[in-house]
């Protein structure tokens, strides 16, 4: 309540704090989140899909191991970079959807790592994946 020094015409600011517009956006906010936190706990229910477990023969992948110092070698075979671009250009036009596994040590520099990868996108390779160990 807003106290008057009872002269007309000269009006004090009011004293107190208004309360409703405060109270106003406090609801808002209690409702958007009373809504949207159900959301957030529940997942999302899929139906995958099946796969057989059969092994995977020998000559239906093809295995890259890159050493932490930049060693490269192509189904156990040590190669050269250059080799390795000319094994990734043969594979891509011999058999591009024969998927190349990706052996890399976890010290291996990033740049070789995305400039093989690269390299194998370009020579028309479509499957790419990383093999890692898993966690303890």
């Amino acid at each position: 309540m807003a106290f008057t020094t009872g002269r007309p015409g000269v009006q004090m600011p009011q004293a107190e704090i208004n309360m409703i517009p405060l109270i106003d956006v406090m609801l808002v906010l209690l409702v958007i989140f009373m809504v949207t936190a159900p959301l957030m706990t529940h997942a999302i229910r899929l139906d995958l899909p099946r796969a057989s477990t059969r092994p995977a023969s020998q000559g239906e992948k093809v295995e890259l191991a890159i050493s932490s110092n930049g060693s490269l070698f192509w189904n156990g075979q040590p190669h050269s970079h250059a080799q390795l671009l000319a094994r990734l250009a043969e594979q891509g036009q011999l058999a591009p959807d024969i998927p190349l596994q990706l052996h890399a040590d976890s010290a291996t520099r990033y740049g070789l790592l995305a400039e093989i990868m690269a390299a194998a996108s370009r020579a028309g390779i479509r499957q790419i994946g990383f093999v890692t160990r898993p966690a303890p």
